[in-house]
């Protein structure tokens, strides 16, 4: 008898392997992810200015990329003793304004070779829910704790994310029309938005990549994290302590899903012994003195140099 559904998942005409150059962009799940990639030691970079939860806030960040756009004093601004700005996570902010404004255009000036570089780029969009800045008019990344009153809260529009999403497939094209572009939807509840809101906001993200796109005959794929979670998992024990995240088993099975259908075969053997050298590395020993266990570490090390010597990325 069954006592789950499983959705059925489209498999990649262009499925990761380690020659691969995958660019995480998004929510928090996009970090869950991205850290399931540098386990396994695939070519991985994730959120350069940190998680970034809307749509608009990923289209401007891979336009200023694209366009080579420099951040200036006027995108920052000073508050609880830091430096700011509204379009990066506050994990970049600063308490020097030169040292951020330094940091930022760095980061924008590599964001766009990895764009240019990248085979695949991973984009998790969280929610349809976004901050407008009162005094600029514009839509916000981050809001750093500025007080409340100095926003307005608005819901994206089905039309204005696929606007969005075409304004960033676009410009990812532009400097890279071979890049193979995976979307998918965090499965992460934002109940602070309210129950029912949640639910409209994911609603208008997958109604809009579903309107831009037909999955079935696109070169542009979409993997169902949001739905694994909601229809195969649908149980809250598989919630961390906060009913909101996804617990670790319910990442691990996602991630099994999406190894079974966007990652290529020819990497699984790669993966396993990757996996096997990261369990020994993570092995305690009771006597790390002990003959057996110098043995242990002498296999380990040659397993290590074997795949550092195929793979030159590697490194443990």
């Amino acid at each position: 008898m069954q006592f789950r559904t499983e959705i059925p998942i489209l498999q990649s005409n262009y499925p990761i392997d380690y020659n691969s150059k995958i660019m995480s962009l998004g929510s928090c799940f996009a970090v869950n992810m991205a850290e399931k990639l540098d386990y396994f030691k695939f070519q991985n970079s994730c959120n350069p200015v940190g998680i970034l939860f809307h749509p608009l806030a990923i289209e401007k960040l891979i336009d200023f990329a694209v366009s080579e756009k420099q951040f200036t004093e006027n995108d920052i601004f000073f508050h609880n003793e830091s430096w700011h700005c509204f379009d990066v996570h506050s994990d970049l902010s600063n308490s020097n304004k030169e040292d951020l404004l330094t940091s930022l255009n760095a980061i924008i000036k590599s964001t766009k070779l990895q764009l240019q570089d990248a085979s695949h780029i991973i984009i998790t969009y969280g929610t349809s829910w976004v901050y407008r800045n009162i005094e600029s008019d514009s839509i916000v990344a981050n809001c750093h704790k500025v007080p409340q009153k100095q926003f307005a809260k608005e819901l994206l529009t089905v039309e204005e994310i696929e606007k969005s999403i075409a304004n960033t497939v676009k410009s990812i094209h532009a400097g890279n029309p071979d890049c193979k572009i995976i979307f998918t939807v965090s499965p992460v509840r934002h109940i602070k938005d309210g129950f029912v809101e949640n639910q409209w906001s994911k609603a208008n993200i997958i109604s809009a990549l579903h309107e831009a796109f037909d999955f079935r005959l696109s070169t542009i794929n979409y993997f169902p994290s949001y739905e694994i979670m909601m229809d195969e998992l649908r149980d809250y024990r598989f919630y961390a302590e906060d009913m909101l995240h996804p617990n670790q088993v319910a990442i691990d099975y996602i991630w099994k899903r999406f190894k079974e259908t966007t990652i290529s075969e020819t990497a699984f053997a790669t993966m396993e012994e990757v996996e096997s050298i990261q369990k020994s590395l993570s092995h305690r020993p009771f006597n790390p003195n002990s003959e057996s266990h110098l043995k242990f570490q002498s296999k380990v090390r040659e397993k290590i140099t074997k795949l550092e010597n195929q793979y030159s990325f590697m490194k443990f």
